[in-house]
């Protein structure tokens, strides 16, 4: 499978990217994951339902599955900090692509997203400069880029060529755990 992240300061587009990305590679017929980074606490099943009960009544793990979807909810008694990749080794190993929103910090390859701040915002920040992991950088506001860069630069508004870039660059996306910090 091939891995690429996508962060960006929150307002970015990171979401929105991703989202657009998605049915892009599936027009290809590729199978796409998200592995997606929450910062606070939220919930997938909701209050009142079978999956919310058990979780509620105290159940380590819920999975509940149909002929259509899979769930999976897991509760930790401590808090625990889990890495990208141990989230990839929770998935399906018959997916191409894995599309990771967020975890920033991590060995992943990625593509920096980026938007020039509204008036009267605070300068953005780029990572790109420091981060050797930054593979491309998606803006809609290259002339506004507060470093230079040698990296390719993507058409944040363009979903289906970032797609063409990732695609043509699949080779440098594979996903190695045992090149990529493992677990």
């Amino acid at each position: 499978m091939k891995v690429v992240g996508f962060a960006g300061f929150s307002g970015s587009g990171k979401t929105t990217l991703v989202e657009q990305l998605i049915p892009e590679l599936r027009l290809r017929g590729l199978r796409v994951s998200v592995v997606k980074h929450a910062h606070h606490s939220f919930d997938m099943d909701h209050p009142g339902k079978d999956t919310w009960r058990h979780r509620e009544a105290g159940a380590f793990e819920v999975v509940a599955a149909s002929d259509k979807r899979l769930m999976l909810v897991r509760e930790f008694e401590r808090p625990a900090t889990l890495s990208v990749h141990h989230l990839l080794a929770e998935l399906y190993e018959g997916v191409d692509w894995v599309l990771v929103e967020g975890f920033k910090e991590s060995d992943l390859l990625k593509v920096e997203v980026w938007r020039a701040p509204e008036n009267g915002q605070a300068p953005r920040p780029v990572r790109y400069p420091e981060d050797g992991f930054v593979a491309a950088v998606a803006t809609d506001a290259l002339q506004s880029l507060p470093v230079p860069t040698q990296l390719p630069v993507l058409d944040l508004n363009a979903p289906a060529l970032v797609v063409d870039w990732l695609v043509a660059q699949g080779d440098r996306f594979e996903y190695n755990p045992e090149l990529h910090g493992g677990l």
